[in-house]
């Protein structure tokens, strides 16, 4: 799978610690299987604006620069958060490999070890998730969301600082940057599902160079978040817009549920369907076809916006 004897992967990614440490495990990895590496860091306008995420157009504002430079051969592999990168695939380039997926839960960091269920009414709460803000809404309606930008010790500082009692962060990302300390409460994936594709990472290539990197490739993995992703591509929804599915399989089984909520967390919506994968060529897109049709017909584009 690794280049000839000589040739260096370039490896893309990012300038944010939690970008590096992701990267820095595939580059390991590579090297492990023979391949000399070099990591290439890219500034992208995500980095440089202090803009909420939702203004700027959702979090694939990280991915584009990354393509960018992927196409114009700065790099030869991007490194991606996979729940930031749009579903519409970009003429030239390919997923290369999903290594296997970390941790999908999100986590509550909150202030004197409050879990979601005793954090204080009026309890002011950090995301800068537009799904995340709904789900705290749906929860505990009385909660006051603060959107937030910046890195993970940023904004796990604004408790510490008083500024904030509690932050909800992706639970694999603090196990990579060893930050799993913070966490005071993982949220449950049965009731509390979370981005489409939390916890996997892209491994961007151009097209027909997909041996860079295929023996990262995890199947399973594979699956479970094109199963997911397939939802957001379907509904016609950014990565931004507050929709959360979870995927897994058992005894042959994949599984989906996805549900949509009202941004306020006022209504929400679900689906859950199931399908052996034996009985499908593509059992991740055929699988999300039958919750995304449901979602649509229970009526799920007049409590958020889809179409964008």
């Amino acid at each position: 799978m690794s280049p000839s004897t000589g040739t260096v992967v370039r490896i893309g990614t990012r300038g944010s610690a939690l970008a590096l440490a992701q990267t820095q495990k595939i580059a390991d990895q590579l090297t492990a299987r023979g391949a000399e590496v070099e990591i290439i860091t890219i500034t992208t306008h995500g980095d440089r604006s202090t803009e909420s995420l939702a203004t700027l157009g959702g979090t694939g504002v990280f991915a584009s620069a990354l393509r960018d430079a992927l196409l114009a051969n700065e790099c030869d592999v991007v490194v991606h958060s996979l729940k930031d990168l749009p579903t519409a695939p970009t003429p030239g380039l390919s997923i290369g490999a999903i290594p296997k997926r970390a941790d999908a839960r999100d986590a509550l960091c909150a202030r004197d070890g409050l879990t979601l269920d005793t954090l204080p009414e009026n309890a002011r709460v950090g995301t800068g998730s537009p799904r995340r803000a709904a789900q705290l809404l749906s929860r505990r309606s009385h909660l006051e969301i603060v959107d937030i930008r910046g890195n993970v010790d940023t904004r796990l500082g604004r408790i510490v600082g008083g500024d904030l009692d509690a932050v909800v962060l992706a639970a694999a990302g603090l196990e990579r940057l060893g930050r799993a300390e913070a966490v005071t409460e993982y949220l449950s994936l049965n009731g509390w599902p979370t981005a489409p594709g939390q916890g996997a990472l892209a491994l961007e290539v151009r097209s027909g160079e997909e041996k860079l990197v295929s023996a990262l490739d995890h199947k399973p993995s594979r699956i479970l978040v094109e199963a997911e992703r397939a939802v957001l591509a379907q509904l016609e929804a950014g990565c931004a817009a507050p929709i959360a599915a979870h995927a897994f399989m058992e005894d042959g089984l994949l599984f989906l549920d996805a549900r949509v909520y009202a941004p306020d967390g006022t209504a929400k919506i679900t689906s859950s369907h199931a399908l052996y994968l034996s009985d499908s060529p593509n059992p991740a897109a055929d699988v999300a076809g039958r919750v995304s049709a449901e979602l649509i017909a229970l009526g799920a584009a007049d409590i958020a916006p889809l179409g964008a």
